[in-house]
């Protein structure tokens, strides 16, 4: 009998990474070359797939040759809004909904004079653009023990989009017991993706049931490593790999069930490559 391998009940492109995409080969097959800020998502193989349509990865936009310029599904700070419009350029703006709406929410809480307070990586794009949103009233940290240069009487908190809700919560409430009762007024919003918990507890479910896991992703995703440790708390044995090529005979021998998840910016195609893979490892293995 073969290996039998199931798939996470949800996995892969979330809607904001799929729009994204979709805007940008759109915008290939229509008008033609554009330059991206950064990758348009955290995987190698859609970077590259587009780049090959067209789609020039730009560092900064003094590096722009193309006559349009794309924002990222992480989005950006509103100073680079305002530079394009004073290059002269065509935007296609692929931020998604989601975290369109955190740098909203930010700059609402920033005006109305909270100082605002960002529960995620401060180097990752996504949170570099929500706090330009703040105009200088905002700070971020994974950690509440850099809170000894905050002490602010009114303080609102939000999210980097990606990051486990539980765990925001969690991180809220550490906060509050640090800080009060310094604190006079607090407002808390919840701005983390419900696409993000989904693939979470999918991966838990799929946990119940198999030998192994493999998470399929790029290793400079966020989401993905959140997935792949999220994976490997279960005990259950687990690995992170970008693409098929790198899974290993020693990984499935003597199994008969194993699951495959993959990050929110995980193509369709190297999910099916992994499952491909996996198959024609475990009828050697048998």
């Amino acid at each position: 009998m073969g290996l039998k391998i199931e798939l996470a009940r949800v996995y892969g492109f979330c809607p904001g990474v799929r729009r994204a995409v979709e805007m940008i080969e759109e915008h290939l097959a229509r008008e033609g070359r554009v330059a991206t800020l950064g990758a348009i998502v955290h995987n190698a193989r859609v970077v590259e797939t587009l780049s090959q349509k067209g789609a020039v990865v730009a560092r900064g936009l003094d590096g722009v040759q193309e006559p349009a310029v794309a924002i990222t599904a992480h989005g950006a700070g509103r100073e680079v809004y305002a530079e394009i419009e004073r290059r002269g350029l065509k935007l296609v703006d692929t931020t998604c909904p989601i975290v369109k709406r955190a740098q909203e929410v930010a700059r609402a809480l920033a005006q109305d004079g909270y100082t605002v307070l960002i529960y995620g990586e401060e180097s990752h794009p996504e949170v570099r653009g929500i706090l330009s949103w703040t105009e200088g009233k905002g700070y971020a940290t994974m950690s509440p023990d850099d809170l000894f240069e905050l002490n602010p009487k009114t303080l609102a908190i939000v999210s980097q989009t990606t990051k486990d809700q539980k765990a925001f919560w969690e991180f809220v409430r550490e906060v509050i017991a640090r800080l009060h009762p310094a604190i006079k007024d607090l407002r808390v919003v919840d701005t983390t993706c419900p696409e993000t918990g989904r693939r979470y507890r999918a991966a838990l479910e799929l946990a119940e049931r198999v030998q192994a896991i493999f998470v399929v992703g790029s290793r400079n995703s966020a989401n993905t490593r959140k997935l792949a440790e999220t994976c490997e708390r279960t005990g259950v044995p687990t690995y992170f790999i970008e693409d098929a090529r790198e899974l290993r005979p020693e990984w499935v021998h003597g199994l008969s069930c194993v699951g495959v998840t993959a990050g929110a910016s995980t193509p369709d195609e190297l999910v099916r490559e992994v499952v491909s893979r996996l198959r024609k490892l475990g009828g050697e293995s048998a």
